[in-house]
């Protein structure tokens, strides 16, 4: 990340869900009203244009193949982490842990689901204050959420459960972490470091649920994918770490959690979208995304 600057990367994501209204009503799997806001003011007109016209709009992600694509990538890992999240809810739980929380609003999407959980959104900075202020602006309703800003690469992991500790959070009870497109843009460093303080926060059989990035897109991107990686490297947010599907679980199991699910974005297609929609995603090399959910030991 730029300096002192918010996300472009988590405002560019928040504009994908905010921009759910642009697609086919089959494939709406979940909407963020606080997205596009989050996303600049083109996201804003384009929803407010999508609401006006509903049968108009899904021409739009036909016609701009990249965009449908992404907005539909978008669907699919915010539905498999919110299942995670409203299970979580379900089974009483009563800490959420979200880190580099970005403009994640499940804390006001699902506020009557986490009546008596306690929130923690910890995140950098620059992006945090941004989030807080536009919320503001928005008028959203008050959430049980305690903000932490926080740099993972620049300060000491080692600070970040007295930091939690004096907002209320409690390392003996169940927790769920969300750790939603973070790891891409981490050192491989800062990834071990991170997972070695969840562990350390976390009471044992508490959840991790996170999205990461295989390997091999990284060392080999092509077409989209190479447009894509020249683009966040552009705005300062380059990649830098990615898992080899077939090694998440060992990889884990070395830092004292157990890989429960890993389903690529090709695997939720299949589960979640009509067949049309899965051959679309297919062509934009969708098994190369991940979302997976540990539980500490």
């Amino acid at each position: 990340m730029k300096q002192g600057a918010p996300s472009a990367t988590a405002g560019w994501v928040a504009a994908m869900r905010g921009l759910a209204p642009l697609l086919p009503r089959e494939a709406r799997l979940c909407d963020d009203p606080y997205g596009a806001r989050f996303g600049g003011e083109l996201a804003v007109r384009l929803r407010r244009a999508a609401s006006r016209r509903p049968a108009l709009a899904p021409l739009f992600s036909i016609a701009v193949g990249p965009v449908r694509r992404t907005m539909l990538w978008m669907q699919l890992r915010t539905r498999a982490l919110d299942e995670i999240v409203l299970d979580f809810a379900r089974a009483s739980g009563r800490q959420l842990l979200l880190l580099g929380a970005g403009y994640d609003a499940r804390a006001w999407r699902f506020s009557r689901e986490l009546e008596g959980c306690r929130v923690f959104e910890v995140d950098h900075p620059a992006t945090q204050a941004r989030k807080r202020r536009l919320l503001e602006r928005m008028g959203a309703p008050p959430a049980p959420v305690s903000f932490v800003p926080f740099d993972f690469e620049a300060m000491p992991l080692v600070e970040l459960p007295a930091r939690l500790a004096s907002l209320g959070h409690d390392p003996g009870a169940r927790t769920l972490t969300l750790w939603e497109g973070v790891t891409p843009y981490l050192t491989a460093r800062a990834v071990g470091a991170t997972l070695g303080a969840v562990r350390a926060l976390s009471a044992p059989g508490s959840l991790l649920a996170f999205t990461y990035v295989d390997r091999e897109l990284l060392e080999r991107p092509r077409g989209a994918e190479a447009a894509i990686r020249r683009l966040v490297a552009r705005v300062g947010e380059p990649y830098r770490f990615g898992l080899a599907p077939a090694e998440v679980a060992g990889f884990l199991s070395e830092r004292s959690f157990r890989l429960v699910k890993d389903e690529s974005h090709r695997a939720l297609a299949g589960r979640l979208l009509p067949p049309s929609f899965t051959r679309d995603l297919r062509a934009a090399r969708d098994e190369s995304r991940h979302v997976a959910l540990a539980r500490i030991l």
